[in-house]
Parts: structure tokens; sequence; C-alpha cells
């Protein structure tokens, strides 16, 4: 059975958030969305309000569910379910991760994010290279 795991799609002005797992942790300082394991009796959407508060100090609204993949890691296979969410009250601390950043989907590649969020990030630069097809750029003058 896999490890439920409930993850933040968190906006920000054509940016999303992601963090940087510390040195000393599995998969230490590869890239991740906000968001961990799922405890026994909450739902998904109850995690990860917990865990954005354990680990970024923000109180987040949780939206519906942007994609969803199973991952089988060496040490354990995880569920991964990425909720869009959206900050409600406070700013991002650093009390887990080592780093936070911002970025557009343009620049997924220049980072290392962890083995289970490859195929959401492959599905962000697709919806984001279709959105921006729809409504390109303005012609400046």
């Amino acid at each position: 059975m896999p490890t439920q795991v409930a993850a933040a799609l968190i906006w920000d002005s054509g940016r999303f958030l992601i963090c940087r797992r510390p040195a000393h942790k599995t998969r230490g300082l590869l890239w991740e969305f906000v968001g961990g394991k799922v405890e026994k009796g909450e739902t998904k959407q109850q995690a990860l309000i917990r865990e954005c508060m354990e680990e970024l100090a923000v109180t987040v609204r949780v939206d519906d569910l942007y994609m969803q993949v199973v991952h089988p890691y060496p040490d354990m296979t995880v569920e991964l379910s990425l909720f869009h969410a959206a900050i409600i009250d406070g700013e991002p601390q650093l009390l887990e991760h080592c780093e936070i950043c911002w970025i557009t989907p343009d620049e997924i590649d220049n980072y290392d994010f962890c083995p289970a969020d490859v195929e959401i990030l492959a599905k962000l630069k697709a919806d984001y290279a279709q959105e921006k097809a729809v409504s390109p750029a303005p012609i400046s003058k």
C-alpha cells in the first residue's frame, strides 16, 4: 500500500512555490512541493493544511486536485496528490527546508526535483506552454 502524501501547488504572480529538502533527509537537497505524509484519521486536505503550517508557518486554503501520481522509491512507494492551494495567512518561513523559491514553469529545468515530481512538472510545463500559446504576451511598441 503506497504512503499517502499531500502537496501544495501555490501560485503567486505567475510563479509557484518550491522547497529544497535539508541535506540530512532522504532525497536531501532535492526540490519539492511543500507537503507531507497523511496521518491516520486525516484527509489529504487536512494533512496539507497541517504540513504547510509545520513546514512554512503559513495557513493555506486547499482547492481542487491538480494531479496524482504513484512513484516507487527504493525505501517506499508514494501516492502523491498535488492540490491547488493558496496562502491565506502568513509569509513562508524556513522551518523544515533549507531553501524556498518562487519559480515559473519555464525555470523548472534549472532545479533538481524529487523523482516523484517529474511527471507533475512535465504536466505543469505543458499546461503553461498551452496557456502561453492561447494568450500570447502583448506586443510592445
